[in-house]
């Protein structure tokens, strides 16, 4: 379906064809028209779905209509690298239609308080904020919310994990209660369930079947003792000219800059990105790596999801992650927008149950890549006694036979799943 199949203004369509938008994904073309008659809604879509356009686009057609008259939309997101990509889009709709908008985060400087103060003091068209820094200026009881006509919850789940469901709920207190409010969440879990029945009035439902990494991701897994990560790391980095564009997630800050200082001796343009960096460091960092100033980026969770940047050639999982979901945002970041991309998991002796989640929620086993020759001896994977992929263990007990066979009952089950993935960036 085209986006000029919907009755959007000139000044939205014109902003639609200079960022190239032509065909909807399967999340645009189901959402769009529940937004569009002011429906309530809650979606589960994965991270490159195309979700924040399917929000965004009916939203900037109504403020087309009549921009100016305070606060219409309140967007609250669960990190600021997140915040700001969605101001970003906004822009770009917006462009020649005029609507403002202003992102609201911590981290900055002074000057940014009070350029955030002004702005929800003034009435923007669109807010979007942080949930901890959009309450710091609830506190100071200047903000006015009644004009709001929507609200809207990006990576819903992600504020939930984060522990932002109090804070969420502080501020929909502060909302009129006559609004349309959308939820978008990559999971959905019984707490995201929990927050929609309080927040949501007989919402509409959409799920674009999530858990599945694009067929052209490239899913390979090293078996290796903790002590000879690093060692690895440099090893499949060696020579590879040709990956101009690198993610390295670990799930433990203390890895970053150790892996950012060894891969600068090997002649790596590389860069960390963790939490402990303040804004202005962030921006900085994340400008260098889509400019391709910087090569390499080892990174915490923090950009794991919602961060908008083509051709990445390799995402490499240093630790695999604990939540299997994560393990999917993560790899998402490569292959976008029709590409092909490589996706390599480290699993340490340690690791194996979580990685074994993995494979159960994307139902298929990943190929575990023998160790180089001049590395010692790996890890057997082996998560399940009594069973190995590829190849039969030896049974010790009934015990262990049963368990083997109720394991792949419990794969079988999952089966069912459809999948569909979009290929627009968010």
């Amino acid at each position: 379906m085209k986006f000029k199949a919907f009755d959007f203004v000139p000044e939205i369509l014109d902003g639609l064809d200079s960022m190239g938008f032509d065909e909807c994904t399967p999340v645009q073309e189901l959402s769009m028209p529940v937004i569009w008659e002011g429906k309530d809604l809650i979606a589960c879509a994965q991270t490159g779905t195309g979700k924040t356009a399917a929000y965004l686009l009916p939203v900037l057609n109504r403020i087309a209509d009549h921009p100016g008259q305070g606060i219409n939309t309140l967007i609250i997101a669960p990190t600021r690298e997140l915040v700001l990509q969605i101001d970003q889009q906004i822009e770009g709709f917006s462009y020649f239609s005029g609507a403002t908008s202003l992102a609201v985060y911590g981290g900055g400087e002074g000057a940014a308080f009070e350029q955030q103060k002004a702005a929800l003091v003034q009435g923007a068209d669109i807010i979007v904020a942080t949930p901890g820094r959009l309450l710091s200026h609830i506190s100071l009881k200047y903000t006015d919310f009644s004009t709001i006509k929507h609200l809207i919850l990006d990576e819903a789940d992600r504020m939930l994990d984060m522990g932002f469901f109090d804070d969420l709920m502080r501020i929909v207190r502060e909302l009129p209660t006559s609004r349309q409010t959308l939820m978008f969440s990559a999971t959905m879990p019984p707490k995201i369930r929990k927050l929609a029945e309080g927040i949501l009035k007989n919402p509409e439902s959409i799920n674009i079947a999530i858990s599945k990494p694009a067929e052209n991701i490239v899913q390979q897994a090293y078996m290796v003792y903790e002590n000879q990560k690093v060692a690895l790391v440099k090893s499949l980095l060696k020579g590879k000219t040709d990956y101009k564009s690198v993610i390295i997630f670990t799930s433990r800050k203390i890895n970053v800059n150790g892996l950012v200082r060894d891969l600068r001796r090997m002649g790596f343009k590389a860069d960390g990105m963790l939490s402990d960096l303040d804004q202005k460091e962030r921006e900085e960092v994340m400008l260098r790596f889509k400019n391709r100033d910087t090569q390499v980026l080892v990174a915490t969770d923090i950009v794991s999801r919602g961060i908008d940047i083509d051709g990445i050639d390799m995402v490499m999982n240093y630790d695999v992650p604990r939540d299997p979901e994560d393990y999917v945002h993560r790899i998402g970041r490569t292959a976008r927008a029709q590409s092909s991309g490589i996706a390599i998991t480290l699993i340490s002796d340690l690791d194996q149950h979580n990685f074994k989640k993995i494979e159960d929620l994307i139902e298929r086993e990943i190929i575990k890549i023998p160790l180089p020759p001049e590395f010692q001896e790996a890890p057997v994977y082996n998560p399940i006694s009594g069973k190995i992929f590829g190849k039969r263990a030896p049974s010790r007990s009934n015990d262990h036979q049963k368990t083997a066979i109720l394991t792949k009952k419990k794969i079988f089950r999952h089966r069912d799943r459809g999948t569909h993935q979009g290929h627009q960036t968010e």
